[in-house]
């Protein structure tokens, strides 16, 4: 007898993680599997019966939720809006999850914790958000992990060769200004998108292999290595052999409507351990990324 396809639904697909992930999709691992890419016009989370609607035409087995409120200034001015989806969307999503007894990814940030560490965060650290993006992440993790077949990864600094990210913005950048502000003083680990989407295909493939050895809960990725913003941006500005000058400045000289964490390194060692990946260094990453990016630019042109 044939065995049956497992279903796995990937939210928020046009985001730069689910983007990531579809494109991984396609790789003989996953031949078996069936992949949703939903987005706010296929599936809008934070409306329930557009939830209801799709799972009533599905089984799945697996739920990557990559879907949510991102715009972290923003959020300081539209709170409800925020709620709906982060927090909202995870507990309408958790409704057919639980009926359909499939396994939940939530995919959270570094921002539930409050920066003001001096060593990297443990997933059993006390979160404390200053934000209201941070509290309804939050919130989003406390819906989720009230069941059991809950999975929560926390990740920080995520940017991919597509989408609004750090390295993109930095780029653009360069062309427009002579002299580039970067803050210093916040440090943190930056997360090549398509390194955590492979993690997260993973970590599903070793669930499918061990089912009942796999422990649910909270985890963190990001790539290995700790730098600054400004860090960052000379890279990014090295790698692509751009002149530009970057100035250090501290946050009180950069100031947002959202407080960003100064201090959003996430230790990894307990992913590491039970799902036994290889996290690569993020300035390898970030090259990897970024020949992407020209090559992509460069098919562009020719097009």
């Amino acid at each position: 007898m044939e065995d049956v396809m497992k279903q796995i639904l990937v939210t928020g697909a046009r985001g730069q993680l689910g983007w990531e992930i579809e494109g991984l999709s396609y790789t003989h691992a996953f031949k078996g599997y069936r992949f949703h890419f939903t987005d706010l016009e296929t599936l809008d989370i934070s409306d329930k019966k557009s939830v209801k609607a799709f799972f009533s035409i599905n089984q799945i087995d697996y739920v990557i939720n990559c879907a949510a409120y991102t715009a972290v200034d923003k959020a300081e001015e539209e709170p409800d809006k925020a709620g709906r989806i982060n927090a909202g969307g995870v507990a309408n999503l958790m409704d057919f999850v639980r009926k359909q007894k499939a396994v939940m990814f939530q995919v959270s940030t570094d921002y539930v914790f409050d920066g003001e560490s001096y060593k990297p965060y443990q997933e059993d650290d006390l979160p404390n958000p200053k934000t209201v993006y941070g509290r309804t992440k939050l919130e989003g993790e406390e819906i989720c992990l009230d069941y059991p077949k809950c999975i929560v990864v926390r990740t920080s600094w995520l940017y991919s060769e597509v989408g609004n990210n750090f390295p993109a913005a930095i780029l653009r950048l360069a062309d427009e200004e002579k002299d580039l502000r970067v803050v210093f003083d916040q440090v943190g680990s930056p997360t090549y998108a398509r390194d955590l989407a492979r993690a997260l295909l993973d970590m599903i493939l070793a669930i499918e292999k061990t089912p009942s050895k796999i422990p649910f809960g909270v985890y963190h990725y990001a790539n290995e290595g700790v730098c600054s913003w400004y860090d960052f941006a000379r890279a990014i500005l090295r790698i692509a052999a751009k002149n530009s000058k970057i100035v250090p400045v501290t946050s009180e000289e950069f100031l947002r409507p959202a407080k960003r964490p100064a201090y959003s390194v996430l230790n990894k060692s307990k992913i590491k351990s039970t799902f036994q990946l290889s996290i690569p260094h993020w300035e390898d990453s970030l090259i990897l990324c970024m020949n992407q990016m020209e090559n992509r630019s460069n098919t562009d042109d020719e097009q």
